[in-house]
């Protein structure tokens, strides 16, 4: 795994942890715009996941890292994207893009976040397509998925 500086995100919590990992995935983008991104192809995807929160769990983790990575890996690693449910070949907000994979790991983390006693949250997604282009996704200040 290559060694990453990750933009920062700034917060007031009194923990932050990140968790790095990769999955291989197909995709492809269906609209005639998308040139030869509209054939199926494959990457192999390079995830950081930044995630806070003030309290620990009865383990006394902020959030077990094992669990982030299955969430996500469990999922979607070696599978073709636009066959998950998250995504659709009919609404462009919904193409499985590096925007809204990003988006969708977002989702999906924060969905389990909430679901914990200790309330962590999903501060960024970080998600490497290529060994030079990736995306960030944020979510917008307050709000929660």
């Amino acid at each position: 795994m290559m060694q990453q500086i990750y933009p920062v995100v700034p917060h007031s919590y009194a923990y932050e942890l990140n968790k790095d990992f990769h999955f291989a995935a197909a995709h492809y983008i269906p609209h005639q715009d998308a040139g030869k991104c509209q054939q199926v192809h494959g990457h192999t995807y390079f995830a950081n996941i930044t995630i806070a929160g003030d309290e620990l769990d009865h383990t006394g983790f902020l959030v077990n890292f094992k669990r982030i990575k299955d969430l996500i890996h469990k999922r979607f690693d070696h599978e073709t994207l636009n066959n998950d449910r998250a995504f659709s070949d009919k609404d462009a907000l919904h193409f499985p893009t590096t925007e809204v994979v990003a988006r969708t790991i977002y989702e999906i983390v924060q969905q389990y976040l909430d679901s914990l006693p200790n309330r962590p949250s999903c501060l960024q997604v970080f998600l490497r397509e290529t060994p030079t282009s990736y995306c960030i996704y944020r979510p917008k200040r307050g709000e929660r998925s």
